[in-house]
């Protein structure tokens, strides 16, 4: 054992001795030239080494550098700038003063993809025939080392024309085999407009075809989403995908693509060619989505809160979706062409559960066809087709909606209007106006559909009662049925509603229940949140007392007026001039049948004077 710990302290000793004579023998500078001279060779770009280069042998051989800059041919700027570099090299290669680098080590380095660090055509180029085709590009994948680590740096992207994106705190591990099969483990963050994207992901990319073909596969990729306007969790999810990139026709696609976000999820396959008006393809699947969730309007709040603090909570969100920039046409959508199908088996939007949605629509440089937008809700369904219109500069919208037995309560809710009646609503119209967002509803919004209730509830008003207690304190001949419900309720109601900017307009509603016929029209005003609506009611049941005023009550319509503010709604109802005129309808009536049956009496003449 002596022996053997002996021998190795000798082999130790031999290569520390050995690796200390490379060193002292060996100058890295040596070198300068020879790796400038490979770069340029093998892909045209221009290295830069700034300071000596110096050996660091713990824990592995090593070449440092101090700041370095990587330039493209005719570039204004170069593509790399870092502050450190270190050169991973093997050993056996430096015994005959040759350089073999396992990995490149940047820390500290500024990337830059913008138009000024693309290589750019010398002014002095020739020029060839106009007639002749352009040479053909230098193919293949260029980066030939097998392992190279980003620390600490930053990536610069911006498009020509476009706006400057920052990408922080980059830390990337690529390595790559023989085959051009290479792996990425990348993470960094993203700052712009009060909002941070933090990133991570990690997959394969096979490059043996580049830039021909150029393929990948995102094992795990995560995502945290945080800042203004999102919900105060932010939104985080995670991904897998299948990607492909083929240079000749522009075309890709993403293949087996399943992402989460929060409590939502998507698969599905998005795919299209990239051109002067790209087009794409999207067909999606979702076994859940939670737009409150996605949109921070919590559902329980919602529930819980006045349709006035909502309004203060959540003015702004969506009917179907609002652009950020309310000048639709800059929507990127007006220079593209899409398809898309979804499926998703369970939404939430705005508190309201729906199952079974579709949505088939596309899209033609910002002239946007909705085929079908359909879906279910507890008994009920929907559907709801139509056209956005982005090509102007405010957005152009018409659907035809169609409803049956939806529940009226949480729709009333989600449209910011004040929850005061319920049932299963049924409904067939046509709407047009400018915006999609709820304010642009209340305003900017004309159309009309025709209406049906079923077990219809109006909250807080109890008719019936209202009627009888106007006629007690009016008359004592006759009394109510005692009642301490405060609502009304409507077996079947029926009507037609007009919208005209602000202005809802109820038209010709018709409703019964076992206690009353009611008639009614009005207005109600969404922006002042003001209402002026008569119903000309008939209690057919509860009366007790005079069967002639009983009978006279029954068949009267009595006109109650609701008017005010939703917050403080006032009434009007003229129990006392109905009685009044019924007292001198009867007593008219009285008076003819004495003239009639007393024809020569002296004094008709005088009660027919007195009559007229």
């Amino acid at each position: 054992m002596r022996r053997l710990i002996t021998a190795l302290a000798i082999l130790l000793v031999v290569i520390v001795a050995g690796m200390s004579a490379l060193v002292l023998l060996v100058n890295p500078n040596d070198f300068r030239a020879y790796m400038v001279q490979q770069v340029e060779q093998r892909s045209g770009y221009h290295l830069a080494l700034d300071g000596n280069l110096r050996w660091h042998v713990w824990p592995q051989l090593s070449i440092l550098a101090g700041r370095m800059s990587l330039t493209a041919p005719g570039a204004q700027q170069p593509l790399i700038n870092a502050e450190n570099m270190r050169l991973d090299v093997d050993l056996l290669p430096l015994l005959s003063h040759q350089l073999s680098v396992r990995q490149v080590m940047l820390k500290n380095a500024v990337i830059r993809m913008t138009p000024e660090s693309e290589a750019q055509r010398p002014l002095d180029a020739p020029v060839g025939p106009s007639d002749s085709s352009p040479p053909e590009p230098v193919s293949g994948w260029k980066f030939d080392i097998g392992n190279l680590q980003v620390a600490d740096s930053l990536l610069i992207w911006q498009q020509a024309g476009g706006e400057q994106i920052n990408f922080r705190d980059i830390n990337l591990e690529l390595s790559q085999s023989d085959r051009k099969l290479a792996h990425v483990d990348l993470t960094t963050r993203v700052s712009r407009d009060q909002r941070e994207l933090q990133l991570a992901l990690n997959g394969d990319m096979n490059v043996a075809q580049y830039p021909q073909q150029l393929s990948g596969n995102i094992t795990r990729m995560s995502w945290q989403l945080k800042g203004a306007d999102l919900p105060p969790q932010g939104l985080q999810g995670e991904g897998t995908l299948l990607a492909e990139w083929l240079n000749e026709s522009q075309q890709f696609a993403l293949k087996n693509l399943a992402l989460t976000v929060n409590d939502s999820q998507l698969q599905g396959t998005i795919s299209g060619k990239l051109s002067d008006i790209p087009a794409i393809n999207i067909d999606l699947h979702s076994a859940k989505i939670d737009v409150d969730a996605l949109t921070g309007n919590d559902s329980a709040e919602q529930g819980n809160k006045s349709a006035a603090s909502q309004a203060q909570l959540s003015g702004r969100a969506p009917v179907i979706a609002e652009p950020a920039d309310r000048n639709s046409a800059n929507s990127p959508l007006n220079t593209s062409t899409a398809q898309l199908k979804l499926q998703v088996d369970a939404l939430r939007w705005r508190g309201m559960d729906f199952n079974q949605v579709t949505l088939n629509g596309s899209n033609d440089r910002g002239l946007i066809n909705i085929a079908d937008l359909s879906g279910k809700s507890a008994s009920g369904d929907f559907s709801l087709p139509g056209t956005i219109n982005l090509r102007s500069v405010q957005t152009k919208v018409a659907f035809q909606p169609v409803i049956h037995n939806i529940e009226l309560a949480p729709l009333l809710t989600a449209f910011e209007l004040p929850e005061t009646v319920s049932g299963k609503l049924s409904l067939d119209g046509s709407l047009r106006g400018s915006g999609l967002s709820v304010e642009d509803f209340k305003h900017n919004w004309r159309g009309s559909a025709e209406l049906s209730m079923e077990n219809a509830r109006l909250a807080g008003l109890n008719f019936q009662q209202m009627v009888q207690r106007a006629v007690e304190r009016s008359s004592d001949q006759v009394r109510g049925s005692e009642s301490d419900a405060n609502y009304t309720e409507v077996q079947q109601l029926k009507g037609s509603v007009q919208l005209d900017n602000g202005s809802m307009a109820l038209v010709n509603l018709q409703g019964r229940s076992a206690l009353l016929d009611l008639a009614g029209k009005g207005v109600i005003d969404l922006d002042n949140k003001q209402c002026d609506i008569t119903f000309d009611i008939k209690v057919i049941s509860g009366w007790q007392g005079d069967n002639a005023l009983v009978q006279t009550l029954t068949n009267t319509a009595v006109p109650l007026r609701l008017y005010g503010s939703w917050d403080g709604l006032q009434y009007s109802l003229p129990v006392d001039q109905l009685l009044r005129k019924r007292i001198q309808d009867e007593a008219k009536s009285r008076i003819n049948d004495w003239i009639q049956r007393n024809p020569d009496n002296k004094n008709t003449n005088d009660v027919k004077k007195l009559m007229q």
